[in-house]
């Protein structure tokens, strides 16, 4: 298989685009390691069906996570924080020597919430 169908591939599979933007957020799961963690942390990016987010903890593909983000309250609005559980489908390293930028396909229930990219926020 050819670079180039290599990289189509992959692209068919995301089926919307993510939206770069910071959320706080807390995932719990077990390490590659074994251990239980919980941790607070924030998106780099966002769709109805997944996220990405940065990590100390090594997670391998496959593995599954508990996500929280808290969802800012308004007057008007009823809704509470957003919980679900996520899938790893890819890992990449981040910034720092041991983070890792997981992103997850959401298994549990997806967002409803329509986000602008922070560039243009």
């Amino acid at each position: 298989m050819s670079s180039q169908s290599a990289t189509g591939q992959a692209r068919e599979r995301r089926m919307e685009r993510r939206i770069k933007v910071h959320l706080p957020m807390r995932v719990r799961g077990t390490g590659h390691d074994g251990v239980r963690f919980e941790e607070i942390t924030e998106s780099e990016n966002v769709c109805r069906t997944g996220a990405a987010f940065a990590t100390w903890h090594q997670l391998d593909l496959g593995d599954d996570v508990e996500i929280i983000i808290p969802m800012p309250k308004q007057k008007s609005d009823s809704e509470g924080d957003f919980a679900t559980r996520g899938r790893v489908v890819h890992v990449a390293p981040g910034m720092g020597k041991r983070e890792r930028i997981v992103g997850v396909e959401f298994t549990g229930p997806r967002f409803h919430r329509v986000f602008v990219p922070e560039t243009t926020a």
